[in-house]
């Protein structure tokens, strides 16, 4: 025998044939009035649900990027401003030091010039002091002087007589 006539799936039977295909066509019709539509609007859906998340998803890395760029934006207008902030901080310091060495040197001058006129105060003072002891000094050594020459009657005598050769009378 051979192998066509022991299996029936392998020969050609026209029947089976006729029968496939009708079945195929109403399994075919029935799915394209049925099934067909309902699958294809269903892979519609998908496909616009699917392009609308890839459109909310490029929308939201565009989004993304431009919060980003806002993001880094901001950063460089705060580090701008905190530069600012502590470049006018310094700028103040230097100022309060500046204005400190400034009234301390005022300060110190005004002190210097104090002690200077206190200085000359005390120097006057003393200047005057030993101007009086010096008159008072004299003033008893002539005493003295005069006393030791007044001892002698005759040595009065004389020193009146050379004062009045002195004294010219008008």
């Amino acid at each position: 025998m051979t192998l066509l006539a022991l299996n029936p799936l392998v020969s050609p039977d026209p029947g089976l044939f006729i029968w496939s295909t009708v079945a195929f066509l109403i399994l075919f019709f029935l799915l394209s009035k049925f099934a067909w539509k309902p699958i294809v609007q269903a892979l519609d859906e998908r496909e616009r649900s699917i392009e609308d998340a890839l459109s909310k998803a490029e929308m939201a890395k565009a989004e993304m990027a431009k919060l980003i760029s806002e993001n880094e934006d901001l950063l460089k207008e705060a580090r701008l401003e905190r530069d600012n902030i502590l470049k006018e901080a310094k700028e103040i310091k230097d100022q309060m030091i500046n204005d400190a060495k400034d009234q301390a040197k005022a300060e110190g001058a005004k002190l210097i010039e104090l002690a200077k006129t206190e200085i000359n105060n005390q120097k006057l003072a003393a200047m005057a002091e030993i101007k009086n002891q010096v008159s008072t000094l004299s003033i008893d050594i002539a005493e003295k002087v005069l006393r030791k020459q007044f001892e002698d009657q005759n040595k009065q005598q004389a020193l009146v007589n050379d004062l009045l050769k002195e004294v010219k009378l008008n």
